[in-house]
């Protein structure tokens, strides 16, 4: 347990932390707000990056799930499912950039509710869609990481196997 005095230091330097931080980053927002014009582009383009990558991080696990786990039907429609990926990587992210910079487009009407959900949907489809991947997989945990050699989950023992023979 921490002691009282312990606890008054981390409590003073979280304290003398916070308010330098606070007021760098009110004064960044309202330097943002009075150029919001200019800003506009550069954080619809932010956005824009920010959906390709988490959406391509996301298309690319579940790719590489669906060759681990069907392999046989993953190469007879590799090119398919690639397109798919592609194609659904590159309109949400589009479309989330596009969003944000509607969103932004009067800074009297800012917090806008269009880009407080744009932003919340692109944070939360890939986790979302990663979770279901895993649980439809039969793969535990949320964050999608590669299993250290012989820790792989295995299929359950089949009981009995048919014509008398064990596997």
């Amino acid at each position: 347990m921490l002691s009282s005095r312990r606890l008054r230091e981390i409590v003073l330097l979280t304290l003398g932390v916070l308010t330098p931080l606070g007021i760098l980053a009110v004064n960044g927002s309202a330097f943002v707000m009075g150029h919001l014009v200019q800003f506009r582009v550069g954080i619809a383009a932010c956005a824009l990056v920010s959906g390709l990558v988490l959406n391509g991080l996301t298309a690319w696990w579940l790719l590489r799930l669906a060759r681990s786990t069907a392999p046989p039907l993953y190469r007879e429609y590799r090119w398919w499912a690639i397109g798919v990926a592609v194609l659904i990587v590159l309109l949400t992210a589009a479309g989330g950039g596009y969003l944000t910079y509607l969103g932004l487009r009067d800074p009297r009407r800012l917090p806008d509710s269009l880009s407080v959900v744009v932003a919340t949907f692109m944070l939360v489809l890939p986790f979302a869609v990663t979770v279901a991947g895993r649980r439809m997989a039969g793969l535990g945990g949320i964050i999608p990481v590669d299993e250290p050699p012989g820790k792989e989950k295995s299929p359950s023992p089949k009981r009995g196997a048919p014509f008398g023979r064990r596997t």
